[in-house]
């Protein structure tokens, strides 16, 4: 069985993010990347899938500009075997997203999508259930377990109000959640032979996909910073203020 896994470059998760002088956007130049921990989960799933004799390949996607690479590397040396890149320079929002691994999906014909269920820099939450409407695959988001039993998979799923377990029949689309596993530490060698694993670099229009940008940022501005606390004599006072100044009650 095939599977594909998307992996995506963001800011890395221990850096403080500083928003650009103009208010465009996100300060990125000079700043440490790496892959969505979401995505790292993603393929760590495959992997482990791969070693217990479930998987026979994993193809890893990135859409993003050419330094995209060495995420795709990053996830080859922890076990995925081929990457593709579709390179661009532009901002590729969900539904773009959506529509070109849509093209590679059907090119590649894997049984299994595995998807990080968000990206840590924009927070859509959008891409996996996107793809497996335009697909008209099954789909299952916020996974903690997958198993897979020949044609179909029985998953559990992290809701509101607990857990819910589904059977779906595959070809079909998965989101992870935090729990479903801890991806491994990538080894030196195993960096090493990444390099020389096959990784094919396309552009969007090769696939047929505008991934012009539909929606335009405004602005991007810091949260105000909070304001030093204050003690108060009674619960009177506390009252006082909650009512009347922060509006509370």
């Amino acid at each position: 069985m095939k599977v594909l896994v998307t992996v995506k470059r963001v800011i890395d998760p221990y850096v403080k993010v500083r928003v650009k002088s103009d208010g465009s956007g996100v300060e990125t130049a000079n700043v440490k990347m790496t892959m969505n921990p979401f995505c790292e989960i993603a393929v760590e799933q495959a992997v482990r899938m791969k070693e217990a004799g479930v998987v026979s390949e994993i193809v890893v996607v990135s859409i993003g500009v050419q330094q995209c690479q060495e995420t795709l590397r990053t996830a080859m040396a922890m076990g995925a075997d081929r990457g593709i890149l579709v390179e661009t320079g532009a901002d590729v929002q969900p539904l773009a997203v959506a529509k070109v691994l849509k093209q590679i999906v059907e090119k590649e014909q894997p049984k299994l999508v595995i998807m990080g269920k968000q990206a840590i820099d924009d927070d859509s939450n959008q891409c996996g259930q996107t793809l497996a409407a335009l697909l008209n695959w099954p789909q299952a988001a916020f996974t903690s377990n997958i198993v897979v039993n020949g044609d179909s998979a029985d998953v559990t799923r992290e809701i509101d109000g607990g857990l819910e377990k589904l059977t779906l029949k595959l070809p079909a689309v998965m989101t992870t959640d935090l729990r479903l596993n801890e991806p491994r530490y990538v080894t030196l060698p195993n960096i090493m032979k990444a390099k020389k694993k096959p990784l094919e670099v396309v552009k969007p229009d090769a696939l047929g996909v505008d991934v012009t940008p539909r929606l335009k940022v405004l602005k991007v501005q810091e949260p105000p910073k909070r304001s030093t606390g204050v003690k108060v004599a009674d619960v009177a006072e506390l009252v006082a203020k909650l009512k009347n100044e922060a509006r509370v009650i």
